[in-house]
């Protein structure tokens, strides 16, 4: 009898330790989207340009991506957290406002300030924008889905407008490699000729972003 009731109370264990790898493999096969890069010139601690020391170097945490200017940066910036995030969740609102595609928000698809006061918040260097306090929550619990909606809107509202016809890593026409690549950081779209020329683009945004805008300026010739 005892040997019954034990081996029942095992199986039990068993079915509860399957059911609960079950739920992490499950957890595990859907893991949160990959973070934007690290899209400012600066180093956040130092507020010098990025690759004015050499290298910048490049750390992670939660997933989010920061750049510092050198080594020194990265130990000030991890004695104080809290207020270099603050630091450059502020920066990247600032500049992501300028490109940010929608005007309604991303979670209720109400217009953005008909709920008051617009909520900006900053989900591993990418500008969201809400129309309410409570959407942010709703956010959080499928993440991957609505950054799809807000790529999606960031390519429709600028790719008519995308200020070069030419891959910025490779100076490759766009399309004389099948379809352009297109690509979102920051909130602003980035073409590429193929895959391969993205994984240069990540190593060093600020080089091919400054390429970007330098190419897209209006000539000065004649004027």
């Amino acid at each position: 009898m005892k040997q019954t009731i034990a081996m029942v109370v095992l199986a039990g264990v068993v079915a509860l330790a399957g059911l609960t790898w079950t739920d992490a493999a499950a957890q595990e096969a859907t893991p949160p989207p990959k973070g934007d890069i690290y899209m400012l010139t600066t180093c956040p601690v130092s507020g010098e340009e990025l690759g004015s020391r050499g290298e910048p170097i490049i750390k992670s945490y939660g997933g989010r991506e920061v750049r510092f200017c050198c080594e020194g940066c990265v130990s000030k910036f991890e004695a104080d957290k809290e207020a270099y995030w603050k630091k450059i969740d502020a920066a990247e609102i600032k500049e992501q406002k300028k490109l940010y595609p929608l005007d309604t928000c991303l979670v209720s698809g109400q217009k953005l300030g008909s709920m008051g006061e617009i909520v900006d918040k900053v989900y591993k260097n990418r500008l969201v924008r809400f129309c309410c306090g409570e959407c942010p929550a709703t956010f959080e619990k499928d993440p991957a889905n609505y950054l799809k909606k807000l790529d999606a809107a960031v390519i429709e509202k600028q790719k008519d407008s995308y200020p070069v016809k030419t891959c910025v890593v490779s100076g490759e026409k766009l399309g004389s490699m099948g379809d352009p690549v297109d690509y979102v950081a920051g909130n602003r779209l980035v073409r590429f000729c193929c895959k391969d020329c993205v994984k240069a683009f990540e190593a060093d945004p600020q080089k091919y972003l400054s390429k970007l805008e330098k190419e897209s300026a209006p000539s000065s010739e004649g004027s």
